[in-house]
């Protein structure tokens, strides 16, 4: 019986050998494709290469002209080789020039050939060129043979990642892995990054491509797909609130796509190729890769990145390597670009090398985008193909203002986006000197610009923004970034850190509002939900799972011993859900009186209204609690029926608009009548052109991001209050709910010089 895999062995073999000796790139080439012809009996082997302008060029061939190498070119989804480089999939024919799409270049002298196979040179999905191999008889080339031209693909695919064949291109043309890529998604973090792709939880760089025993490969693999379906099997058994719903299919899919004998079997046949386990991994991903991009199932499709990420695990078992690795070996302006990331993962990496944050999944209301702010990170998310089209190093830009990002950008957008930075650079300077000015109108109305946090890491950003202290310390990031429920000194400790840091400014602790878009995984209890954001979450699971709250509430006092402790419950929808609340909170200043602690000079209760029902007990809920905050986020989200992190309906409708305002507006008129302190946390807050609607309808204390304290701030000083109050009061005592309301703020600004 022929040995099918002993002609793609000897042609591996040579091939590792050519990639060995000091050879031109253009010799290299010219080696290459005379193998590929001599190994596989071809009359013909040629290599085209897709260029930046989409036209595929002739890069070396044995067997047809050699004048016509650089020199023939086809466009993508022209002729046979087009066709292959715009649909992925390889073509095997016995007459190609029967076929519709073949199209005749006469530089080439190829009439004469009728058997064509031809083979994508793919790289993580992406097509890079194409290799063809053609005979005068008519045939169809052999399974083993597509494999063996689809493996030395793959070997001239890293060769072109490498940039090895970057020289042999005429001036001013570009090829098509390091051509100029602009994504434009959406705006998460205000900011300009500019700097260098390091991709996170990156593809692996298999290095080691040809192995020596085959079957010793064999066993590496099988051993690490034993490994990877034990975890899979040992994530799904855990009940836990991180496997359910969505999370559990997509650990369905994975269970699926380990357990497939047939890419079990299309590994085994790379490696009985001339393959390593982990190169193998890489083209059985490639080819897999490729085609599902080009499928029209749209469920098929999603089951990509599934696939994707299995295919990352796998290779990370046989390799090793993950970020903790590459945080270590961060570039001094590195980009971190991912299709998606917890906070956790965001922290390990050192801020001080952090220029900006590139997602392709992900909400402006993810954590890691709130940690992300917090740290004055530019985010721009919904990159769809960011990090497939993004090698390690690449050059990047990241304009968190536009929600755009500019990958391996020419010299004149660098050269723009640089004089942007230090325009930037000039307005923080501006906005340094406005810190230590009162926060006052241009007609003396105070307001209170307060700072959101949520870390540790936030809190030197206190003294750097001036802010008049937090209002909003979001105590669930501390559970969201641990592995297990923080220990009560853990978070005694943390809550010490920030009083201290705020000296004699106001703190207002948020209690843990977990449940909803807020998984830990460490949390057991919570099932399936069809509407998360409506269901078992913030005051309504600390009030059913006591301990929890409990244990927050006595950290809490005991951190503010002698000092003012504030409070906030988050999504309270009922009086009860106060008195139960005080109940606790009284019982635990019971508790610790009776053992001497030292406790709060005053303690402050206050809520959240995030719930529309509130609106209609706004007098009550005032009487019952020292104060209230407004939490435009979710009560935007639920009095227009629109899910915040939903992308088809997020940006429907404008919180600047009479509605919503009108109802902002009867709450902070509420607060007057009572003597309720009144404030507003949320977007809304840190957008100098929505805060001056919030001033103008009533709010004097408003709390928002560091990094919007400044541009806020600048706008606040030049604002003439009255004038404008009497123009919104007169807008939204009117009939007309369909005026622009952002359309008029922005004239009013630019009549009155005021900088937005």
């Amino acid at each position: 019986m022929r040995d099918t895999a002993a002609g793609p062995r000897l042609l591996l073999r040579r091939l590792r050998e050519l990639m060995a000796e000091p050879l031109e790139p253009q010799e290299r080439l010219d080696q290459i494709v005379y193998h590929i012809a001599q190994n596989m009996v071809a009359e013909v082997c040629s290599l085209y290469v897709l260029r930046a302008d989409s036209v595929l060029e002739l890069y070396a061939t044995e067997g047809l002209n050699r004048n016509a190498v650089h020199n023939a070119q086809l466009r993508l989804g022209e002729g046979l080789v087009g066709t292959i480089a715009a649909s992925a999939r390889a073509l095997n024919l016995s007459d190609a020039q029967k076929h519709p799409a073949f199209a005749y270049l006469p530089e080439t002298g190829e009439e004469i050939y009728h058997s064509f196979l031809g083979v994508p040179v793919l790289r993580a999905g992406r097509t890079l060129g194409v290799l063809v191999v053609q005979n005068r008889t008519q045939r169809v080339y052999r399974e083993d043979e597509v494999e063996a031209l689809e493996t030395t693909a793959m070997v001239i695919a890293e060769m072109i990642a490498t940039g090895d064949l970057a020289r042999l291109a005429r001036p001013g043309i570009e090829l098509d892995l390091s051509r100029p890529v602009t994504l434009k998604g959406a705006s998460f973090s205000d900011g300009v990054g500019l700097g260098h792709v390091r991709l996170h939880e990156p593809r692996i760089v298999v290095t080691n491509l040809f192995n020596e025993d085959s079957e010793a490969e064999l066993q590496r693999l099988e051993k690490a797909l034993s490994s990877l379906r034990l975890s899979i099997d040992d994530m799904l058994s855990r009940r836990e609130i991180a496997f359910e719903g969505e999370h559990r299919e997509v650990l369905e899919a994975y269970r699926m796509f380990a357990n497939d004998r047939g890419w079990v079997r299309r590994l085994e046949e790379a490696i009985r190729n001339g393959l390593t386990a982990e190169a193998a991994v890489e083209k059985v991903q490639s080819d897999m890769r490729a085609r599902m991009l080009h499928m029209t199932d749209p469920y098929l499709r999603e089951r990509m990145s599934d696939f994707d990420d299995l295919a990352n695990r796998l290779l990370r078992m046989l390799l090793g390597g993950g970020p903790e690795m590459l945080a270590s070996s961060l570039p001094r302006d590195a980009i971190i670009v991912a299709r998606s990331m917890g906070a956790a993962e965001l922290l390990d990496y050192p801020r001080e090398k952090l220029r900006g944050l590139v997602l392709e999944e992900g909400a402006i209301t993810s954590h890691v985008v709130i940690v992300a702010r917090a740290m004055g990170i530019p985010v721009a998310g919904q990159m769809k193909g960011a990090v497939s089209m993004s090698e390690n190093g690449d050059a990047i830009i990241v304009d968190g203002d536009e929600g755009v990002v500019h990958l391996r950008p020419q010299a004149d957008v660098e050269k723009a986006y640089a004089e942007k930075v230090r325009f930037r650079a000039r307005k923080q300077k501006l906005y340094r000197e406005l810190r230590d000015k009162p926060s006052e109108t241009k007609d003396g109305v105070k307001v209170d610009l307060l700072m959101n946090a949520g870390l540790a890491v936030d809190l030197p950003q206190l003294e750097q923004s001036g802010a008049a202290g937090i209002g909003l310390f979001r105590t669930e990031l501390q559970f969201m970034v641990a592995s297990t429920f923080p220990r009560a000194e853990a978070q005694e400790r943390l809550y010490r850190e920030v009083l201290d840091a705020a000296g004699n400014r106001p703190v207002t602790f948020r209690t843990i509002d977990i449940g909803g878009d807020k998984v830990l995984p460490y949390f057991k209890g919570v099932g399936h939900e069809e509407n998360p954001a409506l269901g078992w979450r913030a005051v309504r699971l600390t009030l059913d799972r006591p301990g929890l709250l409990r244990t927050q509430i006595r950290a809490l006092l005991k951190a503010a011993g002698g000092r003012e402790l504030r409070v906030m419950l988050p999504m309270v929808t009922t009086l009860t859900e106060i008195r139960q609340a005080r109940e606790i909170i009284d019982k635990e200043v019971r508790h610790l009186s009776r053992f001497a602690h030292h406790l709060p000079n005053t303690l402050k209760l206050g809520a959240m209204v995030e719930v529309p029902a509130l609106l209609w007990q706004l007098e009550e809920v005032m009487n019952a609690v020292d104060f209230i905050s407004v939490g435009s986020n979710d009560l935007f989200q639920f009095i227009t029926a629109t899910d915040r992190g939903n992308n088809q309906v997020a940006d429907r409708y404008d919180p600047i608009s009479v509605p919503f305002l009108r109802v902002l507006r009867q709450i902070a008129d509420m607060g007057q009548e009572t003597g309720t302190s009144v404030t507003l946390c949320g977007e809304m807050a840190g957008r100098p052109i929505s805060a001056m609607a919030l001033l103008a309808v009533g709010y004097r204390a408003i709390s928002m991001s560091p990094a919007a304290i400044g541009p806020v701030k600048a706008m606040l000083v030049e604002l003439p209050l009255g004038k404008l109050t009497e123009i919104m009061d007169d807008l939204l005592n009117g009939q007309s709910c369909e005026r622009d309301v952002r359309a008029l703020l922005k004239a009013f600004a630019e009549e009155h010089n005021i900088p937005l």
